[in-house]
């Protein structure tokens, strides 16, 4: 019982679960994690104006792919119980909205669509389907798709859900510690869980932001372009969310100037002086 494949699988996680504990407990008090840099910079009573940002992978753009397996992988689990709503659909029509979905995403990641390659591409396709129909092929053309259709299985679009899922963990949990953090007066660039980092004054560094992408911003994406005066220096770009917010921020930022005044100290209180002493009865 001791020795089963069950109870060795559960050694091994409580050795991983002790080892994760042991080691927090050691390095909580090294780590310099980007919430931290917040509440350090918010308590900072000469800074009122602080950006701090990390770049998300561009993974993050499967969004809707993730959210479209996951709601696949529920129908074809239900379809699988044999419910009798579910029971007559076809994995085939899933799959292929779920793969259109997919190269849909792709494009957006790998192409920059600005709004007039859009409105381009959109024309584009109008007139190629008008031309078929003139012609009487655009009905044998769409069933050429009929073909491109496949089936998944409900794990399937299960895994391909966990593992967008822990993509996106990944990249938020990296930008804890890999982070830019902009102030009035420089940029730190932290590189590590502890202190490695490297601040840049506000003469040195120029930044830049980049809504090109019409797609993109339209679920709140864009990128922060961060070029150094160093030449030999590579541009730091930054895939955000939120990028108007972040926008506004970073203009107010940019357009001050923090100065470090001292903090009034208020004037010590005049000592306390005995009460008189009255004077004797003299006889």
């Amino acid at each position: 019982m001791w020795t089963s494949n069950k109870m060795i699988a559960l050694y091994i996680l409580l050795a991983i679960a002790g080892i994760g504990v042991a080691a927090w407990m050691l390095l909580r008090k090294t780590l310099r994690t980007r919430l931290h840099m917040k509440k350090v910079l918010a308590a900072d009573p000469d800074i009122n104006d602080w950006l701090i940002v990390f770049g998300w992978t561009p993974k993050i753009l499967y969004v809707p792919t993730i959210a479209a397996s996951l709601l696949a992988s529920i129908l074809m689990f239900l379809k699988e119980t044999e419910w009798s709503v579910l029971a007559s659909i076809n994995p085939r029509v899933i799959g292929g909205i779920w793969f259109t979905i997919f190269i849909i995403n792709l494009i957006v990641e790998e192409y920059d669509v600005s709004i007039k390659l859009l409105i381009i591409g959109i024309v584009g396709i109008g007139f190629a389907f008008l031309w078929l129909h003139l012609l009487g092929w655009a009905g044998a053309f769409l069933r050429i798709f009929r073909h491109l259709g496949f089936s998944i299985s409900g794990t399937g679009y299960l895994l391909v859900t966990v593992i967008g899922l822990l993509t996106i963990a990944v990249s938020w949990v990296r930008g804890l510690f890999y982070y830019v953090a902009i102030t009035p007066n420089y940029m730190n660039l932290q590189e590590g869980p502890t202190e490695t980092g490297e601040q840049i004054g506000r003469e040195d560094y120029n930044t830049r932001i980049d809504t090109g992408d019409f797609i993109e911003r339209l679920v709140g994406f864009g990128r922060i372009v961060i070029t150094f005066k160093e030449k030999s220096r590579l541009p730091l770009i930054l895939l955000v969310w939120r990028i108007q917010a972040k926008a506004q921020m970073l203009e107010r930022v940019r357009a001050k100037f923090a100065v470090d005044y001292p903090q009034p100290h208020l004037p010590a209180a005049p000592p306390i002086s005995p009460p008189p002493v009255p004077p004797a009865n003299l006889p």
